[in-house]
């Protein structure tokens, strides 16, 4: 299932962008005392008791439609309260309640959505009463919080989880894979769901910005059954200029987070471009499994028997956190080795789920430490006491030892490689966490032993 999302609007200065921040806890909007400097709707995954959802900061609400730039930060604040389960307004407490408010109110009520109302700027118990006049709004009880210090923060995130729907995805079949298909614009994706499911049951054309929605399409091949999402193509956010292809934008992303593999849609003629790396980010940042499909493969110019080759390694350059994500080339017009994309789906799904005994992680990191002993810090020795695996899709991984701050990141990638090589898990990113463990009587840390023996401890076989 996707997860929740939320919409921040208000009118213009009341805070929006920095309530935005301080829940994300990052400063990825700007921040300015200048109406309307955030121009266009920015993306966040937030947490919250155990709950993760999607933020949207929009530009502020103005209704002057002589100013092209305030309607176009207007149709974008319309278009997030669409996409969004649950809409938080933001009003100014030290302003008061202004006919702006009230416009925008109205428009909030003709949402029948989830609306929490809150008053921002109530930084002192004298400001308080502030708060009442905008029970006139008639969307419920208003919060009052203050963004900059974080007062009421945690008030307003209770009321924002309590809102949420029960369901936000549709249900599956349990052994159904579900394949999200991303990518830039016209890079094929709608033809590649078409060669897939063999029928053109989703819309195609050379006109960039088709695909205005995700779609799902549940087909079988070979006994295995997949749930497909087409998706509109992801655009630089200074290209898309129509706010229907904007909506389309978080779709794409959400679909992502309701898919067990991703596709990762490249055009062989236009080669690796930064927008693709940008979203081949996003994909590997969900911990979902990454299948880099180059489509259109039979107009390649100047292809001979090295040209995969050459652009694997291009790909591996350009791409290098996606090094284990497989590559197929392929072209949905000729149906070239199309075939190939499920085959890989349900290997990739397979190695998401796959789960490895303690005591044959433990044997690795034995063999690992001896190759490449645990490096040291100011004469201070990192110990390895014992690895084990706590989850799938991704499947993760705990690494205990005796100073977490002793782990660097090299030795880390060192043990991943090494995972990889004894046990596959192509197509799947791998977490690994580091955690700190005092060095006990019955813990024996990997390659020094209290108890003299050459073995690991039978605990850790188990």
């Amino acid at each position: 299932m996707s997860k929740p999302i939320v919409a921040i609007v208000g009118r213009p200065n009341v805070g929006k962008s920095t309530l935005f921040n301080q829940i994300g806890k990052r400063r990825v909007s700007i921040v300015d005392d200048m109406p309307g400097v955030t121009r266009d709707r920015i993306y966040m995954e937030a947490e919250w008791l155990n709950h993760n959802f999607t933020m949207i900061d929009t530009g502020g609400i103005e209704f002057e439609d002589t100013d092209h730039i305030l309607k176009s930060m207007r149709q974008q604040a319309l278009v997030a309260m669409e996409e969004a389960d649950v809409i938080v307004f933001v009003v100014d407490g030290r302003s008061g309640l202004t006919t702006a408010d009230e416009e925008v109110g109205r428009m909030l009520r003709n949402t029948k959505k989830p609306v929490i109302v809150a008053v921002n700027k109530i930084d002192s118990p004298q400001l308080e009463a502030a708060i009442y006049e905008f029970y006139s709004l008639g969307l419920g009880d208003p919060i009052g919080i203050a963004a900059s210090n974080s007062i009421g923060l945690g008030d307003l995130l209770d009321a924002v989880v309590a809102a949420f729907p029960e369901n936000t995805g549709e249900d599956k079949d349990e052994d159904e894979i579900s394949i999200a298909v991303i990518g830039r614009p016209n890079v094929g994706k709608s033809s590649i769901v078409n060669a897939l499911i063999g029928e053109n049951r989703v819309i195609v054309s050379d006109v960039a910005g088709t695909t205005r929605d995700a779609i799902d399409t549940h087909f079988v091949t070979d006994g295995i059954k997949f749930m497909l999402i087409d998706t509109a193509g992801m655009r630089r956010r200074g290209k898309i200029d129509e706010a229907i292809e904007r909506y389309s934008v978080m779709r794409s992303l959400r679909a992502v987070d309701r898919a067990d593999v991703v596709l990762m849609v490249i055009n062989a003629e236009e080669g690796i471009t930064e927008q693709d790396k940008k979203i081949a980010g996003y994909a590997h940042e969900s911990g979902k499994g990454v299948i880099i499909v180059v489509n259109k493969w039979d107009v390649f110019p100047d292809k001979d028997d090295k040209s995969t080759l050459r652009f694997t390694e291009d790909l591996r350059d350009e791409i290098g956190f996606l090094q284990y994500a497989p590559v197929v080339y392929t072209s949905a017009l000729t149906g070239q080795r199309i075939h190939r994309i499920t085959e890989l789906v349900k290997y990739v799904a397979d190695q998401q789920s796959m789960r490895i005994q303690t005591s044959v992680l433990n044997e690795l990191i034995r063999d690992a430490v001896s190759v490449n002993p645990p490096p040291s810090h100011r004469g201070k020795q990192l110990k390895i006491f014992f690895m084990t695996q706590t989850d799938i899709q991704p499947p993760k991984f705990i690494v205990f030892v005796n100073d977490p701050e002793l782990m660097h990141f090299s030795y880390l990638r060192f043990l991943e490689n090494r995972l990889r090589e004894s046990f596959g898990f192509e197509g799947t990113p791998l977490k690994l966490i580091v955690r700190g463990r005092k060095e006990e009587e019955d813990y024996c840390y990997v390659g020094i032993y209290h108890c003299g023996s050459n073995q690991l401890c039978p605990r850790l076989h188990s």
